[in-house]
């Protein structure tokens, strides 16, 4: 059957991309689906990121990734996800989304917007950048609110808020104030998080020192306006002159896909779908979890350098499994 696989990946992600190369080399039939672009998450960074990670640690398949940077860049990533995806020649098949799996015993039928395929196991590597955690608050609807950024030349000389105090929100806090921005960032916490990289920490500081950036810490807007943000401060309620607001307040995976193809998800933090962590198998037999989505609202908990392995514990453990069931077969016969 040409819709057949042995493996079926969801997500051309880098972990998605490390799936399809492990069970390649394991010699299986394999297929790539991907809702967007190639390395999708990536492409959506803001365009100027810089990794925390040293390019090593991004490497899949064995194959080096070259940079003369300490510190890759976004741009530096797609370059060598693209070249990664053409040197192994993977069967990936972009701008095709998965809408639903139905089981029929051991087998996975994966209906998507193009067509349908069947595949004997699946792996969910869909990531968590798509579905952003929302403030919840009266005109967070409005054109002037974004859960992404991009390009700080877009806000040259305006009245920015910045929601938050993770590495996103310190990057586009200093962007946007160097292109002219006035630039206000609004802080649940006591202080700029934990995890901000540290070369950017004391540029971040010494701007909030000077006055050059404001901030409110314990804060949290309560309301958007067309031309103003309400902020609920420990001095009281005020209101700021705002033509935009960047709430980069994090992202989660999607829950409710999981759900529909049958893992349980828990309805309450940290909402880690179920899954076997030296199999890498959900709950659902034949469906496995790979990279960041593994940790569910914890999403600092997996990255590149750290969930990569998960294509061969998954692609090790589909191959015993395949070797079992052979082995079943012969003796019956």
């Amino acid at each position: 059957m040409d819709n057949h696989f042995d493996v079926l990946v969801i997500g051309a992600g880098p972990i998605g991309l490390a799936c399809g190369i492990a069970a390649k080399k394991a010699g299986l039939s394999y297929i790539v689906l991907e809702k967007g672009c190639l390395v999708n998450s990536l492409y959506n960074y803001p365009l100027n990121m810089t990794f925390f990670s040293s390019s090593e640690r991004l490497e899949i398949g064995d194959t080096p990734f070259v940079t003369t940077l300490p510190k890759p860049k976004r741009a530096e990533a797609l370059e060598y996800y693209r070249r990664i995806n053409g040197k192994f020649d993977l069967n990936t098949h972009l701008f095709e989304e998965v809408l639903e799996i139905q089981k029929d015993g051991e087998l996975s039928i994966v209906t998507t917007t193009k067509r349908q395929y069947t595949a004997q196991f699946v792996v969910v590597a869909t990531g968590f950048y798509d579905i952003p955690m929302l403030l919840n608050v009266p005109g967070e609807d409005l054109p002037k609110v974004s859960h992404y950024y991009r390009d700080p030349h877009f806000f040259a000389n305006q009245h920015v808020v910045v929601v938050g105090a993770s590495n996103s929100s310190v990057d586009a806090a200093l962007e946007t104030y160097r292109k002219g921005a006035k630039v206000t960032m609004v802080v649940r916490g006591t202080e700029i998080g934990p995890r901000v990289k540290y070369w950017v920490r004391p540029d971040i500081e010494n701007r909030i020192s000077l006055g050059e950036i404001d901030i409110h810490y314990r804060s949290q807007i309560t309301e958007i306006k067309e031309k103003s943000v309400i902020i609920s401060t420990p001095n009281g309620t005020i209101e700021l002159e705002n033509n935009f607001v960047l709430a980069l307040t994090g992202y989660r995976p999607n829950f409710d896909f999981l759900r529909k193809i049958g893992i349980d998800v828990p309805h309450t933090p940290p909402m880690i779908p179920t899954h076997n962590p030296q199999t890498m198998e959900t709950n659902v037999t034949g469906i496995y979890l790979a990279g960041v989505v593994c940790g569910g609202l914890n999403t600092h908990l997996w990255f590149i350098e750290n969930s990569r392995v998960h294509a061969d514990i998954i692609i090790q453990h589909i191959l015993t499994r395949m070797s079992s069931c052979y082995a079943n077969l012969e003796e019956k016969s």
